[in-house]
């Protein structure tokens, strides 16, 4: 574990990318298997264990800890496994070091009775970095900047190997992947366990109006961004599964397109709830991605469709080093000879200049859209966010002036600063919270945020502030959506906090119903 716990202190407190890839790429080097099997497995999200919750965490630590401490130490740090980790009285003696492999083992094959009993165990002979490594083990919440690709980037990194490969066969791949590290140490490549593998997709970077002015729209096609889900259709014999664009397998969850899905190839489409020919908001998607079962009446009034963008194997033809328009001609023909209604293809847009596409990008034929995709026609296609080959030009976004009302601490760096800002809109002479933001601003305005939570403070719950409702903050965000889980009725789509608004007094901020107005029609 003290391996483990140095290299999630070094990833926590690393910000740039490339070294906490070479970060990663010296862990693998020196730890030997299973335990750096183990760590990748965390890291990306696929290590299966019992989940320790965070009830069992808090009646270990009123056993064990003073409860005005306890609270006012939580109150402080603003996370859990961090809190209990400094917190937790030293045993006599700091025992030796715990195998990740062991811990692993442990956490997945003890029974919720003896969970209790073996994490006080483990935790009286750690010091304070191996307790924190072993509760977020434990808990899953592993929050240390790496994404599952920049972990496989090190694992690619580490044996020298193009990532592609790497990722073509991950999901054959089961922790704690000693043959996946043989083969990065000059062994044989594992073959895919599983058919109908995920493909690593493309990515599009962010455009505006000055980006795309130095470049020739006529080497260009675009098509609208519709709000739902990038997915990645493969049919491989009779195994067919629905990919997210990070390559999560959620076929599960969509069997009416699964069962739709009668082809040999894998097609890069967009995941939509559609009623006849609308495509519907995106909180419809929402309630159907996640869920192990989907009942006959979700089905009956969520169903799914699938709106495709390109075409990466078709009848056991690679076509990815093709260019994109030749790419388009065969797609057009799969999803014509296809003739499933549940299977379109989105339509290139006419244009001949930038202005003329910003137009179409200003006033879209459906709210749904969020702005459109523009994509060189001479571009293969290539795995990762490639510069200068596709490009994502979004609709300006919403805002709307709200007043701050609520504040939490953040997590790691964040730790000591209130971070996490609930916000809200009146409704009448009383203020209704409306979402909830955690960056969007500057260090040096989080700083003066947090100043602002201390000294107006007006009460607490645990690790929340209420705080006067005197600071606007102009709030953008993607989209909305009606939301019944929410006292205001609407949920909002990556919200950030744009401007602090201290010029506009707190009564002047925008009312409740200025939101809802906002909201797409309502569905059949």
């Amino acid at each position: 574990m003290r391996a483990f716990a140095r290299l999630l202190e070094r990833l926590a407190f690393t910000p740039r990318r490339s070294i906490k890839t070479a970060t990663l790429v010296q862990y693998f080097a020196v730890t030997p298997d299973p335990d750096r099997g183990y760590a990748l497995a965390a890291l990306t999200g696929d290590l299966d264990l019992r989940a320790v919750r965070p009830g069992l965490l808090r009646d270990l630590a009123a056993a064990r800890i003073d409860a005005e401490l306890f609270a006012l130490s939580y109150d402080f740090v603003g996370d859990l496994a961090e809190t209990i980790a400094l917190a937790w009285p030293e045993g006599a003696a700091v025992k030796a070091d715990l195998a990740l492999s062991q811990a692993v083992a442990e956490l997945r094959d003890t029974g919720r009775a003896g969970l209790p009993s073996l994490v006080a165990q483990r935790l009286d002979g750690m010091g304070p970095s191996e307790r924190y490594a072993y509760l977020k083990l434990a808990t899953g919440g592993l929050r240390v900047g790496v994404s599952a690709r920049l972990a496989r980037l090190a694992v690619a990194a580490h044996g020298a190997l193009p990532v592609e490969e790497v990722e073509e066969i991950w999901h054959g791949l089961t922790p704690p992947y000693m043959d996946l590290f043989a083969w990065t140490e000059g062994g044989a490549k594992p073959a895919a366990a599983a058919r109908a593998p995920f493909r690593p997709v493309m990515l599009s970077t962010a455009a505006d109006a000055d980006t795309l002015a130095a470049l020739d729209p006529a080497d260009f096609a675009a098509e609208w961004k519709w709000d739902g889900v990038r997915v990645q259709a493969v049919a491989d014999g009779s195994v067919r599964r629905l990919y997210t664009r990070t390559g999560q397998d959620i076929s599960v969850a969509f069997p009416d397109i699964i069962e739709r899905l009668a082809f040999d190839g894998v097609i890069d489409a967009e995941l939509l709830i559609r009623h006849d020919d609308r495509v519907a908001p995106f909180g419809d998607l929402q309630q159907r991605l996640n869920r192990k079962r989907v009942s006959a009446p979700l089905l009956a009034r969520h169903p799914a469709a699938l709106r495709a963008y390109d075409l990466l194997l078709w009848q056991g033809r690679d076509l990815r080093a093709l260019s994109f328009a030749d790419r388009r001609a065969a797609l057009e023909g799969a999803i014509a000879g296809l003739a499933e209604p549940r299977i379109d293809l989105s339509p290139l847009l006419p244009f001949d200049s930038w202005s003329a596409l910003a137009a179409l990008r200003a006033a879209p034929p459906e709210p749904v859209i969020e702005g459109v995709m523009i994509k060189h026609r001479a571009s293969p296609y290539l795995a990762g966010r490639i510069k200068g080959h596709w490009f994502k030009w979004k609709r300006d976004p919403m805002t709307v002036d709200a007043v701050l009302m609520y504040a939490q601490r953040g997590h790691g760096k964040r730790s000591g600063y209130y971070s996490d800002f609930t916000f809200g809109l009146w409704d009448g002479d009383a203020l209704v919270p409306v979402g909830k933001a955690y960056f969007g601003f500057t260090d040096a305005e989080l700083r003066a945020l947090d100043r602002f939570v201390r000294s107006h403070t007006t009460d607490r719950f645990g690790p929340v502030r209420a705080v006067e409702p005197l600071k606007v903050l102009e709030i953008a965000f993607e989209g909305l959506n009606r939301s019944n889980r929410h006292k205001s009725g609407v949920a909002m789509r990556f919200p950030r906090i744009a401007r602090i608004r201290d010029d506009k007094p707190a009564a002047d901020a925008d009312r409740i119903e200025t939101l809802r107005a906002l909201l797409p029609p309502e569905g059949p």
